[in-house]
């Protein structure tokens, strides 16, 4: 199984991923039931998760009913337990970049958010946008999701200062990115363009970097107050476990 995910992922492209993934994912759901292993975004339990990864497979991290890997329920369960993104009673100006499926519809749902999603290519974008060069106001959203889009970008200082133009002041954002931790300074060398070395140096074919604990820094050099959460140390080992959380991973959570 490994090996086919494997290949699936390093040959289809993203955007006719997404809309395959539309179609099986209520097989497999179905086909693993179980009560190992429980999304906490669904509340669905499976008897296991699929392994996933563009280079190195990790078993037991792909959700099958909501395909959240081990960020997405992390991120779920400290915007649930930690802030008020569900509840606001002040509507909510969002702006969510490459948005994933796990939130997609749930967050198109909420009556509390005003929504908005971007993407050069993703079909689930309302907006097509450069990050680099975003088409929206100074100021304007009081929330941005920007998860694992930053590592794809060759410019990623002039990302970051459009992130921060456009988030209001006392706005939030969320800028996850796979990060080593055990390594100091982030490493990038643009004259890597052949897939499979990128592949192999950075940990997947369209990664451009890999960060390291100099990440944090470098978005507070942009403007943003930024709180480096490990939020799986507050969450009970059994739980860690039942989740399928990476143990250690930081969320950045960014405020202008």
């Amino acid at each position: 199984m490994k090996k086919i995910f494997k290949f699936i992922l390093n040959t289809i492209p993203r955007p006719i991923l997404i809309r395959l993934s539309i179609v099986v994912r209520p097989v497999i759901a179905f086909l693993l039931k179980g009560n190992t292993f429980t999304d906490p975004i669904d509340g669905r339990s499976f008897k296991m998760f699929l392994p996933y990864g563009y280079g190195t497979q990790r078993n037991n991290v792909l959700s099958p009913s909501t395909l959240s890997l081990e960020r997405h329920r992390l991120l779920w369960l400290y915007l649930q337990n930690e802030t008020n993104f569900f509840t606001s009673e002040k509507k909510l100006a969002v702006l969510h970049f490459a948005p994933e499926q796990e939130f997609y519809k749930r967050f198109k749902k909420q009556k509390n958010i005003k929504y908005t999603t971007t993407d050069l290519l993703s079909p689930l974008a309302d907006v097509k946008a450069d990050i680099c060069n975003l088409p929206f106001k100074d100021n304007e959203y009081d929330i941005i999701f920007c998860n694992h889009v930053l590592e794809h970008i060759p410019d990623d200082t002039k990302a970051m200062q459009e992130l921060y133009r456009v988030l209001k002041p006392g706005g939030m954002g969320i800028f996850q990115i796979p990060q080593d931790l055990s390594r100091e300074t982030t490493f990038s060398d643009d004259s890597i363009t052949d897939a499979k070395e990128r592949a192999k140096i950075f940990g997947q074919y369209d990664h451009v970097r890999v960060y390291g604990r100099d990440y944090f820094d470098k978005l507070r050099s942009i403007g943003f107050k930024v709180e480096e959460v490990d939020y799986t140390s507050t969450i009970p080992s059994e739980l860690v476990t039942r989740y399928c959380l990476a143990k250690g991973e930081i969320i950045p959570v960014c405020f202008k």
